[in-house]
């Protein structure tokens, strides 16, 4: 079996996909890209396919070491989004091929489902209260919502002030056991971050995810005493080689692998058995689409460490296309009573529509960051 083609497609909300043939007739199927920066995954797809063409398709292992070794600059954003899309359809086609989900390929499963989370937004804490509400009743036994708006190196109490309201009017919606995760998303600098995680602690989180940047990570050595809260932090990671550090440190308690940012189920099943040496926990991050969600189930699948998964359901970036638009066998996600079952068909186990697929690739999308200004002018994290 050879690898004769790769076709990327464009499609809303903000995604990319990305379609390998082989001359044997099986497809395989894969989301790379960066949110923001799809266009520009893209063209490394596209760079990255030089190689594969005529290869067999089978040799993964071998073909994302090359992928990944063979170019003298390697790793980041892009380049590890690329080869995470591609490896994905490599094992989508190997699961197919041999008629087998992909978690069989890995080992088999050590869970038939996993517990998910719904994000939950609202300007007022009585919105916010409101949606954790109805994400209860359909059935989430998790939410999460991000903390804060922009915030400066130092800032006024009143904006802890109005995280803490919409933290407490959350919990007292939801009762004690729903969990609640408080999401800084890197808007936090270190001197606010001291303050914020300190109060929050009553609150009895779920976890607190990025209290700072990635970058900033050593800050977490004076951060991590401050709370009783597990800390999250990884999504802006991307390889083993970047979770080492993370790791071998101890100061955080849940990693967040993207596998469509850090290099695809090869890669992100490495991270995972890293982080299950140390005893930290393992809940993939996914605000994407169903290749993407279906890559993490089946890594979930047979991850003793993985406890909770993102989904992107309903979130607020699906206005043009939301999770299940883009698959024939809809069912295959199957959620209830706060989880979703692990897909059993064979590759990545859904049946993307390939069709639907092409017509909104012809719409595409341009989808960007939003740009936010503090008071003063000056650029403010988002």
């Amino acid at each position: 079996m050879k690898i004769t083609k790769l076709t990327t497609y464009i499609v809303p909300p903000r995604w990319c996909f990305l379609k390998i043939e082989t001359d044997a007739g099986i497809v395989g199927w894969g989301e790379p890209v960066v949110e923001g920066r799809a266009h520009s995954v893209a063209a490394a797809v596209e760079e990255l396919s030089d190689y594969l063409i005529g290869k067999d398709p089978r040799n993964i292992e071998d073909h994302w070491t090359v992928l990944y070794r063979g170019g003298f600059y390697r790793g980041g954003a892009i380049h590890m989004s690329a080869l995470a899309g591609i490896d994905q359809a490599l094992w989508d086609i190997k699961g197919k091929h041999l008629g087998v989900p992909v978690s069989q390929l890995l080992g088999g499963n050590v869970r038939d489902r996993i517990r998910v989370y719904s994000w939950i937004g609202g300007d007022r804490p009585a919105d916010t209260a409101a949606a954790a509400k109805s994400a209860v009743e359909r059935g989430f036994t998790a939410v999460k919502m991000n903390g804060t708006e922009e915030l400066q190196y130092i800032d006024s109490f009143d904006k802890v002030e109005k995280c803490l309201e919409n933290v407490a009017a959350v919990r007292e919606a939801v009762g004690p056991n729903v969990g609640i995760g408080v999401d800084f998303h890197g808007r936090v600098h270190k001197p606010m971050a001291k303050v914020l995680m300190k109060e929050l602690d009553p609150f009895k989180l779920m976890f607190i995810e990025e209290p700072v940047l990635s970058e900033h990570y050593e800050a977490l050595k004076e951060l991590a005493p401050l709370t009783s809260t597990p800390i999250a932090l990884g999504e802006r990671l991307f390889s083993r080689w970047d979770f080492k550090r993370v790791l071998s440190e101890g100061y955080v308690d849940i990693i967040q692998p993207d596998p469509s940012h850090a290099g695809g189920i090869t890669e992100t099943r490495k991270i995972a058995a890293m982080a299950e040496a140390y005893d930290v926990a393992l809940a993939l991050h996914c605000p994407l689409g169903p290749i993407a969600l279906a890559t993490c189930l089946q890594i979930d699948a047979g991850c003793y460490n993985a406890f909770i998964q993102e989904q992107s359901l309903g979130i607020h970036y699906n206005a043009a296309n939301d999770l299940l638009d883009y698959v024939s066998n809809r069912e295959v996600f199957a959620y209830e009573d706060g989880m979703v079952a692990i897909p059993q068909g064979p590759g990545l186990g859904i049946e993307v529509n390939e069709e639907y697929v092409k017509e909104r690739a012809a719409v595409g999308h341009r989808w960007r960051n939003p740009i936010w200004r503090h008071a003063d002018g000056s650029f403010a994290e988002w």
